[in-house]
């Protein structure tokens, strides 16, 4: 039992879509304020107050790519190509707009941001339409 707790080796083998999809799931949840006039209204505020540029798109940019990543994360498909785009989101939003306060006021954006790097390095998985779509074996 020890030198299993002690080895690299996985102990669930297909821990990664448990990952993959409740990261998409949380970052979808956000994504969800675009639909919400007073919450969109606040942000475009917020990022206004603080001279961001082209507030109003920027706002629906950040909330659309949350939405939209969360959904191809939970689904697998295009993985890295939205990962990516959250990886970009998530810095934005820990960087720029939360002065890079990662270890007070911006702790929940930097770990949602290292969650997609790690996605981003190690990808779907096989239990994803990525693995389905683009992992055919030629005959």
């Amino acid at each position: 039992m020890l030198k299993t707790l002690l080895t690299s080796q996985a102990l669930f083998e297909n821990w990664l879509v448990l990952i993959r999809v409740i990261s998409g799931l949380l970052i979808f949840v956000h994504g969800l304020g675009t639909f919400s006039k007073g919450h969109m209204d606040g942000n475009v505020a917020w990022l206004t107050d603080i001279h961001f540029p082209a507030p109003i798109l920027m706002a629906y940019i950040g909330k659309g790519a949350e939405l939209i990543g969360g959904i191809l994360l939970m689904l697998g498909l295009f993985t890295r190509i939205s990962a990516l785009i959250l990886i970009i989101d998530m810095l934005v939003i820990t960087t720029v707009l939360g002065n890079g306060k990662i270890f007070t006021d911006d702790q929940h954006p930097f770990l949602l941001l290292l969650l997609f790097v790690y996605l981003f390095f190690i990808g779907s998985g096989k239990i994803s339409l990525d693995h389905l779509l683009f992992n055919k074996t030629k005959n």
